[in-house]
C-alpha cells in the first residue's frame, strides 16, 4: 500500500506523518510546500513583498502548484493521499486525486486560519480537525467531521539522560501575538524573580519595530528567538516545569506541545480545558484555570519533586497519544467509510 502525504512544511509534523505510514507497513512519498507562495525562492519573495496584490500571487502559486502536484500523483500511483491542511490544493486535484485513491484531509491548523481549505470537506472521504471545537463547528453545519488531536513525535520528543535540570520554569511558543500569554508570563516572572526561568519564542522580533523590540521587558528571560524541534526537546529536559498556554482561540482540544512536553518526559502545568483534563485524570500534569492558580502550581511544583507525575504524563503519551496512534484512526475511520 502507498500513501502519497501532502502538506506544509513546518515544523516536524510531515516527517512524523511519514515516520507514522511507515511503522504502519505502508510505501511513502512527502510533498511539501510553503504557504503563501511555493517555492519560496528569493526572487518569488521579493516579488511578493513588492506586490499590490498579495492575494492575486498567492491565488497564482497555488494554481501553478496543481500541475506539479498532479504529475507527482500519477507517477507514484498511491492507494490514499493524506492531506496537511490542504490550503495549497484546488478542489479539483482533490477530486484527481479520488479517481483511483482515498483522500484524507487533516486540519492542522483551526478551520477560521485556513480559508483557502474551505469547503474541501465535499472533495475528500474524510476530514479530521485538530481542534474539537472545529469538529464542532463543521457538525453543526452539517458536515461529518472527526477529532483528531495533535500528537508526539517520539522520534524527536523523548527523555534525554544525564541532563541537568538548570531551568526551573520554563516556556516554548510564540507570544508575539498573544496577549494572554505575555500576562501569565510575566506575572510568573514577578511572582517567581529569584527563580531560573527562560522563555523561547517570538515576543517582541526587531523586524515588527525597533522600538518595541528594544522596549520589550526582561530581556535576560526572553530570549526572543524561536527553536528547531530538537532544541525544544532539549529545553525541555533542562526543565523542572515546563508552561504551557494554549492561545487565546483554542478553548477546547490540545496544541501539539501538550504532548511534546510530556513525550520528552518533562513536567508540565497546562491551562485547563475538558479535553486535557481528560488525557490526564490521575494529576500527571498540572492544571491550572485562572493566574493565581497557575502561580500556586508553579509555586509547589518548585517546592517537591514531580518526577513521578512527569513518568506517568510521559507513559501515557507514549502508548496513546503518538503520530503512530493518530494514523492508525485514520485508516481505520477510512476503512468504516468505505
Amino acid at each position: 500500500m502507498k500513501v502519497l502525504i501532502v502538506g506544509p512544511r513546518y515544523f516536524n509534523f510531515l516527517s512524523a506523518t511519514q515516520s507514522a505510514f511507515r511503522e504502519l507497513g505502508w510505501e511513502t512519498l512527502v510533498e511539501g510546500y510553503e504557504a503563501p507562495l511555493h517555492p519560496y525562492t528569493f526572487f518569488n519573495r521579493m516579488l511578493y513583498k513588492l506586490s499590490s496584490d498579495k492575494p492575486a500571487v498567492e491565488r497564482r502559486s497555488v494554481r501553478q502548484y496543481q500541475p506539479y502536484i498532479m504529475e507527482v500523483f500519477s507517477r507514484f500511483k498511491p492507494d490514499l493521499v493524506f492531506v496537511l491542511n490542504g490550503d495549497f490544493l484546488l478542489p479539483e486535484t482533490l477530486d484527481a486525486f479520488r479517481g483511483s485513491a482515498k483522500v484524507a484531509l487533516w486540519m492542522f491548523d483551526n478551520r477560521v486560519k485556513l480559508p483557502g481549505a474551505e469547503g474541501h470537506h465535499a472533495h475528500v472521504d474524510a476530514l479530521f480537525c485538530f481542534d474539537m471545537e472545529d469538529a464542532v463547528s463543521y457538525k453543526k453545519d452539517g458536515i461529518e467531521a472527526h477529532f483528531l488531536p495533535q500528537a508526539c513525535d517520539t522520534s524527536v520528543y523523548r527523555p534525554l539522560s544525564g541532563t541537568r535540570k538548570d531551568i526551573d520554569i520554563l516556556f516554548v511558543g510564540n507570544l508575539l501575538y498573544s496577549p494572554r500569554r505575555k500576562r501569565l508570563m510575566n506575572a510568573v516572572i514577578d511572582r517567581y524573580p529569584e527563580r531560573s526561568i527562560s522563555v523561547y519564542g517570538w515576543y517582541q522580533p526587531w523586524f515588527k519595530g525597533l522600538g518595541a523590540w528594544m522596549k520589550r521587558p526582561h530581556k535576560h528571560i526572553y530570549k526572543n528567538v524561536q527553536v528547531s524541534s530538537a532544541r525544544a526537546n532539549s529545553l525541555y529536559n533542562q526543565a523542572r516545569i515546563v508552561l504551557n498556554i494554549h492561545q487565546e482561540s483554542q478553548r477546547d482540544g490540545a496544541n501539539p506541545r501538550v504532548f511534546e512536553i510530556c513525550g520528552s518526559g518533562a513536567y508540565q502545568i497546562c491551562d485547563w480545558n475538558p479535553y486535557v483534563a481528560s488525557l490526564f485524570p490521575s494529576g500527571a500534569i498540572g492544571l491550572y484555570h485562572d493566574e493565581e492558580e497557575l502561580l500556586s502550581l508553579v509555586g509547589e511544583a518548585l517546592k517537591s519533586d514531580r518526577e513521578e507525575a512527569a513518568s506517568l504524563a510521559h507513559s501515557i503519551v507514549v502508548r496513546e497519544h503518538t503520530f503512530k496512534n493518530r494514523m492508525e484512526q485514520v485508516l481505520k475511520t477510512l476503512s468504516m467509510a468505505g
